[in-house]
């Protein structure tokens, strides 16, 4: 009942703490807010009992009462307080979403492999997984997602499209699409499958030059990065083309870790700045074992939050080239929080900046050096980015 009350408190304070004032609107402070449950004319005061009211007029009139579901209603009153916040990455997980959401963490889930986000009000692929469904089936980053099916996506959240894009293996889900610098929309089918993710991948290319691509931050991604770190330097590389294309983030102590095999100790790595704004400075960890190799860094459209971290971390400190496309332009930090019966709520808390102050929410990093991947370059399997990469690499190395 507490909880209860402290969730409705949020959500009404925000539904009904909108005053007239003069002709305009006027937003009550969150933080202002005194919880009461009966009226006031206090401004900073919110009336909780206008929650209570809808409440028992429910359980007295609707119609179907026998399928209103109390818990079900508790979850859809914080789904609803965490939406007028207006920011997509704060939301709330139920039992199964919290475990659906661990799953994908850890890399192993059953669905199509793709990570989503809302870009300028639009459901929107951030990235495809590589070597996922979704990648396999034509999706692209930067895709606008119309339809799921027969639903409209126009107001769905992004965790109710997830659900809806979601499920068992070997079922199939249809999606209207439109594809950036296209007019039409077109229909991708996808059938789905249990996703196995492995963070790292590594191959040599010509003259030994070391192809790393790092396609999330997640759990095991320290793990199997470090692996790849010392077969790099077993065989002496000349140089490496990291690869954050299409890498949709994840943990941010991940990309941390990981930005330390590169940068030196002390230096900084990525910039917090707290809803008073505060800033503080995340620095290097050590280990800096590849921080002398000659790299270039590959970006996209779906590179995203960690991914950026990295992208910028690298360039502000050691003067790393980007080559490819602007990425995602995701520049906020998000906390999850356990709640009481296995449910669970994201929580946006801090934006980022890179280490020379760059603020890229909704802006993305720009490449030193741009380049296009089409779909008709996708459709014929070439990849421009990647031989302007060992273009410049091999220059380097000469």
């Amino acid at each position: 009942l507490i909880l209860f009350l402290l969730v409705g408190s949020f959500w009404i304070g925000y539904t009904s703490g909108i005053n007239s004032q003069n002709g305009q609107e006027k937003i009550k402070p969150l933080g202002l807010s005194i919880v009461e449950n009966k009226f006031y004319t206090d401004e900073n005061k919110v009336d909780f009992s206008l929650f209570w009211k809808v409440w028992d007029l429910l359980k007295e009139k609707y119609v179907d009462q026998n399928s209103l579901d109390a818990q079900k209603m508790v979850y859809g009153a914080i789904r609803g307080m965490l939406r007028a916040t207006d920011d997509p990455y704060t939301s709330f997980f139920d039992p199964k979403e919290t475990k659906e959401f661990s799953q994908d963490i850890e890399g192993s889930f059953e669905g199509i492999g793709a990570e989503l986000g809302i870009k300028d009000g639009v459901l929107t692929v951030i990235a495809p997984l590589d070597g996922s469904p979704a990648q396999e089936a034509g999706l692209l980053a930067g895709d606008k997602i119309l339809k799921i099916g027969e639903s409209m996506t126009a107001d769905l959240t992004i965790d109710q499209a997830v659900d809806m894009i979601r499920g068992n293996k070997g079922t199939e889900v249809s999606l209207i699409v439109l594809h950036k610098g296209e007019e039409e929309t077109r229909e991708i089918k996808i059938v789905r499958r249990v996703i196995e993710i492995k963070s790292v991948k590594l191959e040599f290319k010509e003259n030994n030059i070391a192809y790393l691509k790092i396609i999330q931050f997640g759990e095991k991604t320290g793990k199997e990065f470090d692996v790849a770190m010392n077969q790099i330097i077993t065989k002496n590389s000349p140089a490496i083309i990291l690869d954050l294309r299409n890498n949709p983030g994840g943990f941010l102590d991940k990309a941390v870790d990981i930005s330390s095999r590169f940068v030196p100790r002390g230096r900084t790595v990525v910039i917090e700045e707290d809803a008073a704004g505060k800033k503080e400075s995340i620095f290097a960890t050590g280990g800096d074992r590849l921080g002398g190799f000659k790299t270039v860094i590959l970006i996209n459209e779906g590179s995203a939050s960690a991914s950026e971290i990295m992208a910028g971390a690298l360039r502000d400190n050691l003067g790393t080239k980007l080559i490819g496309k602007k990425s995602y332009g995701k520049g906020s930090v998000q906390e999850l929080i356990p709640l009481p019966n296995d449910s669970s709520v994201k929580i946006t808390v801090a934006k980022w900046l890179t280490p020379n102050g760059d603020y890229i929410m909704n802006k993305g990093i720009e490449p030193d050096i741009e380049v296009d991947l089409t779909l008709e370059d996708f459709k014929n399997e070439k990849d421009p980015q990647m031989d302007k990469a060992l273009e410049i690499v091999s220059g380097m190395i000469k």
